[in-house]
């Protein structure tokens, strides 16, 4: 079991993030909000806008979100603010869907968006374009509605192609960390563990140990993974520019890569064997076959062809790692962390020639477990596809209908002779059916939140009514002055929420959070000041630059003497709980 848990998790950092990253909608409220300012990127490095194309006839923009944040197709507004110059209709593609409660129906785009603009410039003048857009990072943070100014065919107007302004890498240390373990981790499957005595034994003839084994096993892991790092470059580079993530939202394309995942998971349980065809596998098996092992060279060459004869018990996490990848617009981002997967895989054999192979686990009845488990995960993520397409009740009840699978393997109705494990199997087991069947009452009763399957509690009536009438809402900066003199003078701590129309995790704090009856009992000793910035008036953003912050949801807590326990800042969505203990915190503070 404790090989068991974190093959596990690496399967969920390659397969899981990615479906999220290109299906997901509103992130949970249940995400801990912290003083995390530094998660979040400036407006302008969050949407990058620059100028593609140019003529009399039309105009070419191109916005480039950052990873993990989106813009709404509604706020985007164009105007020419040169008389003479007349815009057309914005031609947009379509946007992945977003059903919310409070706003309905909304249209968002993710990663690249190409927006072209008829123009009626005969004279092909200079002219003024004011670009208005607003969007928001999943993590639960939403930016105000925000201006540009871009001046067409002037001198020292942007180059076409060029990106205003230069935005962060799409790649950070702790995401190729990621994608290292998970690459790690895909080495024990029950298909790829097996074949590295075997690997080992062709690539380095016998030269295991010392310094000789290690340079061919690193001559055979290097261009291996370059060959994923080439595969990465290529999905960053070209999957940005056919805007994937806009055109994977239909049911045409869902419903096929949710089967994708299926067929996969179905041969882990062992019901079929996946190989490739023989048209392409004999003559790759014969170039390998061929190549002499235990030179350099030859390693080299090895290595190249196995990430062409790649198991088939990785495609499926590997196709999630693309797709992942193609959402980035960044090919040096998706080559490097294609080439930390590849490093992850190959690290075993490097190991092993190294003379650690007794650190391996070695092959036994565990891998069929880990085999298992990877099925199940890939069915996970085929319900996660379907998620988009399918009614909410339907989709909780395909959750139910997962985990009560789940629990029948485990052995939860098999009351028999067992083993310690096994009795631990089925007490897992028994939790599972549990939630199956709270996901099939839920899904009854019309509820299709698979983390509540039964619904949210009810919250007590009168403490919410309380903690909404306390909350004194406030618009300019200087009434926000005099409010927090107010407290200061009177000695009382003040809470103050940035809030606006348009943000939706607002409304989701507003409705499970400060109405909790945990939160509510403990506001009363508080000023409750909202800040309503829906209008982004430039003294609102002044403000909000005063106070370091790029939009809602925000609360910061002020002592009663006026100053303000940044350590306790929220930024971004927190859960009831959590939100209850920084109020705690702070009263300690007073």
């Amino acid at each position: 079991m404790r090989r068991l848990l974190p093959l596990l998790l690496l399967l969920l950092l390659l397969a899981l993030p990615a479906a999220a990253g290109l299906f997901d909608s509103r992130p949970s409220s249940t995400l801990g909000g912290l003083d995390n300012r530094g998660d979040f990127l400036p407006v302008r490095e969050a949407f990058r806008l620059s100028l593609v194309d140019s003529t009399p006839q039309a105009v070419t923009l191109r916005f480039v979100a950052a990873e993990g944040y989106y813009l709404y197709r509604q706020r985007l507004q164009f105007r020419s603010e040169t008389s003479g110059v007349a815009l057309g209709e914005a031609r947009l593609p379509d946007g992945v869907r977003k059903s919310d409660e409070y706003f309905g129906e909304t249209e968002v785009y993710y990663g690249v968006l190409d927006v072209e603009l008829p123009l009626d410039n005969p004279d092909g003048r200079p002219f003024a374009l004011q670009v208005g857009y607003q969007g928001c990072a999943d993590k639960g943070l939403c930016y105000p509605p925000e201006t540009e100014r871009l001046q067409i065919g002037a001198a020292g107007a942007p180059a076409a192609g060029a990106v205003l302004p230069a935005g962060a890498p799409g790649w950070s240390w702790r995401e190729l960390a990621l994608f290292f373990l998970a690459g790690l981790g895909l080495t024990f499957t029950p298909c790829v563990l097996p074949m590295l005595p075997i690997l080992s034994g062709v690539v380095l003839r016998g030269e295991i140990g010392g310094a000789r084994g290690f340079a061919l096993s690193l001559a055979y892991v290097l261009p291996m993974a370059a060959c994923f790092a080439v595969l990465g470059a290529l999905m960053g580079l070209f999957g940005a520019e056919l805007n994937l993530q806009a055109r994977l939202q239909s049911s045409w394309v869902l419903v096929p890569f949710a089967a994708f995942f299926g067929l996969f998971a179905l041969a882990m349980f062992g019901v079929f064997e996946l190989r490739l065809p023989q048209a392409l596998a004999a003559p790759l098996e014969r170039l390998a076959g061929n190549t002499r092992g235990g030179s350099l060279w030859g390693a080299a060459v090895l290595g190249v062809l196995s990430s062409l004869l790649v198991s088939p018990c990785v495609s499926a996490p590997l196709a999630g790692a693309l797709l992942y990848i193609s959402s980035s617009g960044d090919a040096l981002g998706g080559g490097l962390k294609l080439f930390a997967l590849g490093l992850g895989m190959g690290a075993p054999l490097v190991l092993f020639a190294t003379g650690g192979g007794a650190l391996l686990p070695k092959s036994g009845p565990w891998m069929l477990a880990v085999r298992n488990a990877f099925g199940v995960l890939l069915l996970a993520v085929a319900v996660w596809l379907l998620e988009r397409v399918l009614p909410g009740p339907l989709a909780l009840a395909l959750w139910g209908l997962l985990a009560g699978g789940v629990a029948v393997f485990l052995g939860a109705l098999e009351f028999t002779a067992k083993s310690h494990r096994q009795k631990l199997g089925q007490l897992a087991g028994l939790v599972l059916l549990v939630y199956a069947l709270a996901s099939w009452t839920g899904a009854l009763r019309g509820e299709s939140d698979p983390l509540r399957p039964l619904g949210g509690t009810s919250l007590s009536a009168a403490p919410a009514a309380q903690a909404a009438g306390a909350w004194q809402t406030l618009s300019t900066p200087e009434a926000l002055d005099a409010a927090l003199a107010e407290a200061k003078n009177a000695a009382q701590p003040l809470l103050l929420d940035w809030y606006a129309d348009w943000c939706i995790s607002c409304k989701v704090i507003e409705r499970e959070v400060f109405a909790a009856p945990q939160v509510a009992a403990q506001l009363g000793g508080y000023r409750l000041i909202r800040f309503d910035i829906t209008a982004g008036t430039p003294a609102q953003r002044a403000l909000l630059d005063r106070y370091r912050l790029f939009g809602p949801p925000a609360i910061q807590f002020f002592a009663a003497d006026g100053t303000e326990h940044e350590a306790l800042r929220v930024v971004g969505e927190i859960d009831a709980a959590a939100f209850a203990q920084r109020l705690r915190e702070s009263q300690s503070q007073h």
